[in-house]
């Protein structure tokens, strides 16, 4: 987004939505007219993206209602590219939303209801017709599980290696993929353009949000609720594999975060509660350390302390993103959040996100 659409998205604006359908390399339709819509993310679900459109029935004597397998609103492969409009001084800029797959349409008298998922649905639905032996590297690995659905792209940060021999999974392509992920330690997203990206875990990088919400006169934020649970909370993993000769080793990540509340030898627990893991992907000490700490860092996401925001629109923003939020009433300063879920509407209304506290949060 430009300086200009970031300044104007923090209060009121005009926007726009501009949809696509597409069937393989085919356009069936470049500018589907979106009566309503709400596109949610949950980065704690296997496929993070939904959305579900109404679409006049009929629009300028253009009929919308899905008949044929090749109609544009047809739930047989049609994939919609998603454009999000903000008026900036007279002109629209458009943020990609991303690219989400046709999982449902039917029609009523006026309305056509369309749901959609992302990309990764075509992953999660495709099971393995047999037993699955990875052979050559992680790269590779992923690559055959998930192209040609998705085309992968490998952050260069992240360090490829051999798979070890005598690996087989069973039917759960989704199941496999993740295990692979977290073994590197690596995560994926699929991208705005719709491209699976592969890239190293992070909790966000601290002193850089992209929005800072706050309340009061002249705030971002309308609402705020809060919650805390022990549920799922962890200081410590444990992460188990093989080395070359079949003896098991081990690797422990030990939550040390001054700042956490979880910490070892903190108020949470006078003993270690320890969250186990194990692969046959992990073949040295080293292995096993890096994907006990991966495994810390989004283990600490399901029992972290959670705000949830009722704000203006933000047509940029996506979880994983960090915002720092600012609350007399919450007592917080400028402290570090990252975004869990969001629900944005694509007509006017209000943005609901969950946030989760960084440390010191």
């Amino acid at each position: 987004m430009s300086t200009e659409a970031l300044e104007v998205v923090t209060g009121s604006y005009t926007m726009e939505m501009r949809v696509s359908s597409w069937l393989g390399d085919e356009l069936l339709a470049d500018d589907i007219p979106i009566a309503d819509g709400t596109e949610t993310r949950d980065r704690s679900l296997a496929v993070p993206e939904q959305l579900t459109l109404s679409v006049p029935r009929r629009d300028t004597g253009v009929s919308w209602e899905p008949v044929q397998p090749t109609d544009p609103l047809a739930a047989y492969g049609q994939q919609l590219h998603v454009d999000y409009g903000v008026d900036v001084g007279g002109h629209f800029e458009w943020i990609r939303r991303g690219v989400f797959l046709i999982t449902d349409s039917s029609a009523d008298d006026m309305t056509v209801s369309v749901t959609c998922e992302g990309l990764l649905s075509l992953i999660n639905e495709a099971r393995l017709a047999a037993p699955f032996q990875p052979s050559g590297t992680l790269v590779s690995t992923v690559r055959a599980l998930v192209e040609p659905a998705l085309t992968v792209q490998v952050d260069g940060a992240l360090t490829d290696r051999t798979v070890p021999l005598g690996l087989e999974w069973d039917d759960d392509r989704m199941a496999a993929l993740q295990e692979v992920l977290t073994a590197w330690p690596a995560a994926a997203r699929v991208t705005e353009d719709g491209l699976l990206l592969v890239e190293p875990v992070t909790d966000g990088t601290p002193g850089s949000p992209v929005l800072a919400l706050t309340d009061g006169v002249g705030g971002t934020v309308i609402r705020w609720s809060g919650a805390t649970t022990r549920d799922g909370a962890f200081n410590a993993v444990v992460a188990q594999g093989e080395d070359a000769t079949g003896a098991q080793i081990t690797g422990v990540a030990y939550d040390t975060d001054g700042n956490s509340p979880y910490r070892i030898g903190g108020p949470y627990s006078p003993l270690m509660v320890p969250y186990f893991y194990s692969s046959s992907l992990l073949t040295t000490v080293a292995q096993c350390r890096a994907a006990a700490a991966t495994r810390l860092t989004t283990l600490r996401r399901t029992a972290s302390r959670t705000l949830d925001v009722t704000c203006h629109p933000h047509p940029g923003l996506v979880p994983g993103d960090i915002v720092s939020v600012t609350s007399a009433d919450n007592g917080l300063t400028g402290a570090l959040a990252s975004i869990e879920t969001l629900e944005l509407p694509y007509s006017p209304g209000q943005m609901s996100m969950t946030v989760r506290m960084l440390a010191g949060g």
